[in-house]
């Protein structure tokens, strides 16, 4: 019955993280619920770096309620170990033990290595109750991107693609190759990115502005267009007067010219820009650079119904220098198009 119990808040606790998708990094999206005799006296969730964490969120949000009589020996159920250590904001630890809570039950475990399982003594010594590993899979999967950040110290890339049955990626005429369906989605995903990437030869070509504006669910107000980072090999070339170069959001645009390795540009885009979530948006050429280098974790590719369409392929060239194993994840029909994700292996 408790199991049963701890697996209900846990997942509202994970439908509050939600709320900040595209919002924290290069923290973790982490939502927060504290709960006595079965009902909610606090929540929140992790808004923005260098802010308040989801588990002092919920403490506030318990004042605010007049709650804070109830907050001794409740429970507080966390989508990730809480953490316990001093950085821009206080350890969540001392904020709980502070409000005498009870029980804790979080779902991922800090996969830093100095902070891993560390919270569990800290409380224990307090006398708090701690259960950690609940609904551990979904939260892992939840918080995947930021996993490899931190132990990799590079962004989790998202190569996202357009194509006709055909395997090709443009069409004849300039026109949209996916629906309007497809590109609501496909700008969600731009919501829940910290960065888009593209080649030169796609900004010359189609002066994109690689901006947030048809996503499903409505943006907050706190959130910052993607980073718009463009990798040429002639810095000169690019045309001056494109969006990227002269809208409202020009500050958000970064250009790289002769990148020789991959590896350590990505590394510089988590560590100097926090950048955790990166999507990829380029053509063929520079999408096979990633794929070849092994540097896309997952797959997004959207499917139109014709044949027939234009000369470039997602990926040209002979075959590729290794197999990538495709685990499908997600198929979802979007209006007229097919929509398949998943990650790479």
């Amino acid at each position: 019955m408790q199991e049963q119990i701890d697996q209900q808040w846990m997942q509202h606790a994970l439908q509050l993280a939600r709320h900040g998708l595209g919002l924290t990094s290069p923290n973790p999206p982490v939502g927060a619920v504290i709960v006595q005799g079965n009902h909610i006296i606090g929540e929140g969730y992790h808004e923005i770096a260098g802010e308040a964490h989801a588990e002092r969120r919920a403490i506030a949000d318990a004042y605010e309620r007049g709650n804070a009589n109830l907050l001794p020996g409740s429970t507080i159920y966390v989508t990730l170990e809480p953490c316990s250590s001093v950085g821009r904001t206080g350890a969540c630890t001392e904020a709980i033990i502070h409000e005498r809570i009870g029980r804790v039950v979080y779902g991922s475990t800090d996969p830093d290595m100095r902070h891993q399982g560390r919270a569990d003594g800290v409380l224990k010594a307090a006398g708090i109750s701690v259960c950690p590993g609940v609904l551990k899979e979904p939260c892992d999967r939840f918080l995947r991107s930021w996993f490899h950040a931190v132990m990799t110290g590079r962004p989790w890339v998202t190569a996202k693609v357009a194509t006709t049955l055909d395997g090709r990626m443009t069409r004849r005429q300039k026109f949209w190759l996916s629906g309007v369906d497809t590109l609501r989605y496909a700008h969600q995903l731009r919501l829940e990115s910290d960065a888009i990437l593209i080649g030169g030869n796609t900004l010359r070509t189609d002066d994109p502005a690689l901006t947030i504006r048809t996503p499903l669910q409505v943006p907050s107000l706190r959130k910052k267009q993607p980073w718009r980072i463009v990798l040429t090999e002639n810095l000169l070339s690019l045309p001056p007067m494109a969006k990227l170069f002269t809208d409202e959001h020009h500050k958000r645009t970064l250009v790289w010219e002769n990148v020789t390795d991959l590896r350590v540009l990505l590394n510089e885009l988590y560590t100097r820009y926090g950048i955790v979530n990166l999507m990829l948006e380029c053509g063929g050429r520079l999408l096979r650079r990633f794929l070849e280098e092994g540097l896309v974790n997952e797959w997004m590719q959207s499917i139109s119904p014709m044949i027939g369409a234009g000369p470039d392929y997602v990926v040209p060239g002979e075959f590729l220098p290794q197999e990538f194993i495709f685990q499908r994840e997600e198929l979802t029909e979007c209006g007229r198009d097919i929509i398949i994700r998943g990650t790479l292996g």
